[in-house]
This record gives structure tokens, C-alpha cells and sequence, in this order.
């Protein structure tokens, strides 16, 4: 008798089975694609944004670059002879005009020995006179005479001698400027040449700075130069170039140059960081927008441009090719043309085909000059 493998209840569990799972997967499937379904089929949410025009300006030529602000005239202040401080004549920090005396070291070993020169030259030019009446009697020589005559002027030499090492205990200022902080207190001893305190004229600072190679031809002396210091919360200082190198750096590619730049107020310290712009020929015509309304992207910078839709409006992403910026403004070499209305805030939550709202009660600052409040 042969051996049954499945047996008629056997295949009608197998078959039960099949049918309830291909049932689930069924069920599931077409619950997905209903959803599929819903998501596609329903409406995007309005965003609300701010809206603007791309506009036109005039914008002159100009090639930017950085730089580091350096004194025109400052120095650290020294001593040229040892000794201990006497009197100091200015706090930290301030003003002094060319000449005013800052600090002395004690003097007064040096001014006694200056009364003994003093007395000791006017005794050589007692025996001078006393010389000429015995050479007139021919009593002395006159090789004796003029050995009295050098003697009253080697004692009037020992004198102003004196009176210069004197002289290099009191320090002076050697032009006008802003003191900085002093090293050394009345009692302490200093060595000669050792740093007293810092002295830097502020009224005007230079600024170095580099071009390219290619800017060789169009750069020279008295050309205009505008620095914004951020430092500063953006406030621009105006300038001349007063400096052009004549080589060109071989390994850089770079040139150097100098401008000199007005201190306003003595805002400006030694050592700061400057933005520059040097306007390069006439004014150039540019398509220009604020720079909020960039959607800056590793594969490339876009605007969201708004389109009318029936009753609404949607947006629609466009690539743009970006050039100068200026202020709050950055150029729009192509893409864009004048007079387009496109997304100025709420581009994270954009796309193409997106309804959009525009409230324009609150819109963001956007200026080619902008004048930061500094309080």
C-alpha cells in the first residue's frame, strides 16, 4: 500500500494559508497606493512670504580686497640713558602735543656736576680775560694765551655735554598722538632703551594691502579707496592710495599698495582687519536684488520668482549667476530680468509649483549703503 506524502486536510490548511497572507499583502498594497494616492492628490500648503522687484542701478567698476591697518607715525617710547623714574606728567591713554614732556628720571647727581662745569667754565673765561691784559704788557706768551682759549672751550663743551645727558632723562613726545599703556611707575629703575610707553598718531592710519597682477595697469596713486572695518559694525572710512610697489610678488602673483585713510572721530586702532573697494573705470548698469532673496546652494544660487496661477500665486525656482555684492544688494549677472517679482523671505519652506501669500507688512532692510545703528 503506498504512502500518502500530503493528505487532503494537508492541502486545505496549505491553501487557507495562502489565501490569508496573500489577503494581508493585498490589503496592505492597496492601502499604500491609496495613500500614494491622497498625498499626490492633496494641496500644498500656502506659505506666506515677503515679495520685491529686481531692480536696476548704476554701480561703478571696483575690485575688493583686505587689508590691515598700520601707523602712519608711532613708536615705542625709551629712554637713552638708565636711572629712576621721577615724575610722570600723563595718565594712560591720552592725548600729548609734539614736545610735551611724559617722564623724567631723578637728574639731580647730574645737575650738581653741571653747576661745578658751569663754575669751572666761567673761571677758564676769567683767565682768558686776564690772558689778554698780560699778553697786551707782554708779560705772557701768546701760545700761553691760546691755551687759555682752549681751555674756556673745552670747559663751555663739558658744559653742553652736561646739559644734553641731562636732556635724555626727560622723555618727550616726539609728535602729537594718543599715549598707550606706561611699564614702569615713579620709583622704578629702567634701563637705557627699555619700552617706557607706546605713542601712535591716530588722525590718519595707513591700510596695506594686495591686488592681483592684472590690476597692475589700472591702480595709481591718488586713486580713491573706501575701507569697511566690521569691527566697526560696518562703518566705511574713505581714502587715497598713496603707495603702488613696483614688483610683483613671484610666488603670490600679488602686488602691494597703501593707501592713506582718514581717522574719523580716532575710531580706527593699528592692526585692524578692513574690506577695501578701489572703483576700476565708469558706471556699469546691473540687475540687482537684496541678498536675502538668494537661496544659496552647494549645486548652485537660485531665486524663487512669482507667477500669477489662476486665482493665486506660486513661486518657481530659478538658477541665477551672482556678481558683486554691495551693501545688502548683490548683482544678478544673468537670470534675472528688471522689473520680475521674486521671494525676499521664507525661501526654506519654497519649491517650484508652491502657493505663496505675500504679507509685506514686515520687510527685511535692503540697501547698497546701509548705515548700521551703532547706538
Amino acid at each position: 500500500m503506498k504512502k500518502v506524502l500530503f493528505g487532503k486536510r494537508m492541502w486545505l490548511m496549505l491553501l487557507a494559508t495562502l489565501l490569508i497572507f496573500g489577503g494581508l499583502l493585498g490589503m496592505q498594497w492597496f492601502g499604500r497606493m491609496k495613500m500614494n494616492e491622497f498625498m499626490d492628490n492633496m494641496p500644498m500648503p500656502t506659505a506666506i512670504i515677503t515679495a520685491g522687484e529686481a531692480t536696476t542701478a548704476n554701480w561703478q567698476a571696483a575690485v575688493s580686497s583686505v587689508g590691515t591697518l598700520a601707523s602712519i607715525q608711532g613708536a615705542e617710547l625709551a629712554t637713552e640713558v638708565p636711572g629712576t623714574v621721577e615724575e610722570i606728567f600723563f595718565d594712560n591713554g591720552a592725548k600729548v602735543a609734539a614736545g610735551d614732556v611724559i617722564m623724567t628720571l631723578n637728574s639731580a647727581p647730574d645737575r650738581a656736576e653741571l653747576a661745578a662745569l658751569e663754575a669751572a667754565s666761567e673761571l677758564a673765561q676769567i683767565e682768558l680775560r686776564r690772558a689778554n691784559s698780560l699778553v697786551a704788557q707782554r708779560n705772557i706768551s701768546k701760545s700761553e694765551l691760546d691755551q687759555r682759549a682752549s681751555q674756556v672751550d673745552q670747559a663751555r663743551a663739558r658744559v653742553e655735554a652736561q646739559k644734553a645727558r641731562i636732556a635724555q632723562k626727560t622723555l618727550r613726545a616726539p609728535y602729537s598722538g594718543r599715549l598707550g599703556i606706561r611699564r614702569y611707575n615713579v620709583g622704578d629703575y629702567v634701563q637705557a632703551g627699555d619700552t617706557i610707553i607706546e605713542l601712535q598718531s591716530l588722525d590718519q592710519l595707513y591700510v596695506d594691502f594686495t591686488l592681483p597682477e592684472q590690476y597692475s595697469r589700472q591702480v595709481s596713486t591718488g586713486m580713491p579707496v573706501q575701507a569697511t572695518l566690521q569691527a566697526l559694525g560696518g562703518e566705511a572710512f574713505e581714502g587715497r592710495v598713496t603707495a603702488v610697489a613696483p614688483v610683483v610678488d613671484p610666488e603670490t602673483r600679488n602686488f602691494a599698495l597703501q593707501a592713506t585713510l582718514v581717522n574719523r572721530d580716532d575710531l580706527m586702532r593699528p592692526g585692524m582687519f578692513a574690506s577695501l573697494s578701489l572703483p576700476l573705470g565708469g558706471d556699469v548698469e546691473r540687475v540687482v536684488v537684496p541678498q536675502n532673496a538668494i537661496a544659496y546652494r552647494p549645486y548652485g544660487n537660485s531665486v524663487y520668482v512669482i507667477r500669477q496661477a489662476g486665482e493665486g500665486l506660486t513661486v518657481s525656482q530659478r538658477f541665477v549667476t551672482l556678481g558683486p555684492v554691495r551693501g545688502d544688494m548683490v548683482a544678478i549677472e544673468k537670470g534675472l530680468e528688471p522689473g520680475e517679482r521674486i521671494a525676499t523671505s521664507g525661501l526654506l519652506k519654497l519649491d517650484t509649483g508652491v502657493p505663496v501669500e505675500i504679507d509685506n507688512s514686515v520687510q527685511p532692510a535692503s540697501s547698497l549703503a546701509p548705515h548700521p545703528d551703532n547706538g
